[in-house]
């Protein structure tokens, strides 16, 4: 058992509070705090999760000898706060995506700024990237490991998130989020700049990372979501890139806001020896022989025994501790306190993580410029 370490949740809304019991109750963690601005949110969450150790902002709690914190507030604010609590000497853990903006060359800047400071500082980042760890991807990533795809030859990964999908709409959390400071002017975003659920789990598989993209983009007509004078700028509703990799394979990528679908994030990899398909009718393995299906609840890696005990435990018997995501969600909270732990980067670190967001960026800009094909920066491989 790797040593025990100390760690504060920054932001304890809704998405965070799901992950305050993973990162409690993992064995690794000793000592844990939370952190939040509404004063009334913070007490009730402490009070239910049983956590006596609280702070009122970033600054308070970057003061305190908390080795790590899980940055989990709104997207724009991201990049800054893990910029911050690294110069403060916390290793971070982010959600997705690194930053959200609406513009691509200064999210590009941030990206830069978040690895100089990784350099600069010794501290660790990981960007909480869910398809890294949903199912599907570990279980191609041990196929690829025994060589069974052969060269990889195609890429099609997909985010279907429509704007009004009734499980997640995407009106609500744009105006929660904002809330007072919300306007019609905050409506839109840009699809291709949440590329990481579509593309990060692929990449991951691959071992490769985009070296140029071609986009189109698709604008519905009388949109009154994604239009010209909203602060994004942007009419596309739905960006469809083709990327080449760094393996000199194809991806074909699809971001999808405007969609009749009932919301998907999937991908599959298709191999001049083995493929994995992702379809209605469930994955499986495809060989010249034929297709096997594969069970989704096969596809996991394990975890170590002492921390399902411990999340077992804490879940109750018989009860999913896996959480959100395809269950990723504690795969990526063992993989930050572990990583923290043992003093090694984490497999998301700051490197690969602007490998799975820049391309999206570029992306956007191809499809402002009709198709253009560009080339997608790369600050290399980062630590070994």
């Amino acid at each position: 058992m790797a040593r025990k370490i100390s760690l504060g949740i920054v932001g304890v809304g809704a998405f965070g509070q799901g992950f305050v019991q993973l990162f409690r109750d993992h064995p690794c963690v000793r000592r844990i705090a939370l952190c939040d601005l509404d004063s009334a949110r913070l007490a009730s969450v402490a009070g239910r999760f049983k956590i006596a150790e609280t702070y009122a902002s970033l600054d308070d709690i970057c003061k305190t000898d908390i080795e790590a914190l899980a940055i989990i507030t709104q997207p724009w604010l991201h990049a800054p706060q893990a910029i911050a609590a690294m110069r403060a000497g916390k290793h971070v853990y982010s959600a997705v995506p690194i930053i959200s903006l609406p513009d691509g060359d200064q999210m590009l800047d941030w990206c830069d700024k978040l690895i100089r400071t990784c350099t600069q500082t010794g501290m660790h980042y990981m960007m909480g990237e869910t398809s890294q760890y949903r199912p599907e991807a570990m279980y191609c990533r041990r196929r690829a490991a025994a060589a069974a795809f052969g060269h990889f030859v195609l890429a099609e990964g997909e985010y279907f998130h429509d704007v009004d999908d009734p499980g997640c709409n995407l009106r609500d959390v744009a105006k929660a989020r904002l809330g007072k400071h919300w306007d019609i002017s905050k409506s839109g975003g840009v699809p291709m700049h949440y590329p990481t659920h579509s593309l990060g789990g692929l990449l991951s598989v691959m071992k490769a990372h985009a070296v140029s993209v071609s986009a189109i983009g698709y604008a519905m007509p009388n949109d009154d979501w994604f239009r010209p004078d909203a602060e994004a700028g942007n009419v596309f509703g739905d960006e469809t890139a083709l990327f080449r990799l760094s393996n000199n394979a194809a991806v074909r990528l699809c971001e999808y806001r405007r969609i009749g679908h009932y919301g998907r994030e999937a991908f599959q990899l298709l191999g001049t020896e083995g493929s994995f398909t992702d379809g209605p009718g469930g994955c499986h393995w495809v060989t010249r022989h034929g297709a096997q299906a594969v069970p989704r609840d096969e596809m996991r890696d394990p975890l170590p025994a002492e921390v399902v005990e411990a999340w077992q435990h804490s879940a109750g018997e018989g009860k999913d501790f896996y959480g959100g995501h395809g269950g990723s969600h504690a795969f990526l909270v063992h993989e930050f306190v572990d990583a923290v732990a043992n003093g090694r980067s984490p497999a998301i670190n700051a490197w690969v993580a602007a490998r799975y967001f820049v391309p999206g960026i570029m992306a956007h800009k191809s499809a402002l410029r009709d198709g253009e094909l560009l080339k997608v920066p790369d600050w290399g491989d980062g630590p070994a």
